[in-house]
């Protein structure tokens, strides 16, 4: 049975979203493992305190990371789900 553990920082997906991820992760491993397994597969998704994460050496918060996904990427592709401009 896999265990597949998701973290993410708080406040930055919403409830739908988890729930995409949950669907969407478990697909991957049935994709894998065949359909007779779809129950197999347990998926945690933990929420980080903003600020007690960090990358590239720094502290980063809930809304560095909001910022940082409403940004406009190079291609002009626009941002994640729930992520206004």
């Amino acid at each position: 049975m896999p265990l597949i553990n998701v973290k993410l920082i708080e406040g930055v997906f919403t409830p739908a979203q988890k729930k995409e991820m949950i669907t969407g992760l478990t697909d991957a491993m049935v994709s894998i493992e065949g359909e007779n397994l779809r129950p197999a597969p347990v998926v945690i998704i933990e929420e980080v305190r903003s600020g007690d994460w960090g990358f590239g050496g720094q502290a980063t918060t809930t809304e560095a990371v909001l910022e940082m996904a409403a940004k406009k990427s190079p291609s002009g592709a626009a941002p994640p789900v729930g992520v206004s401009r």
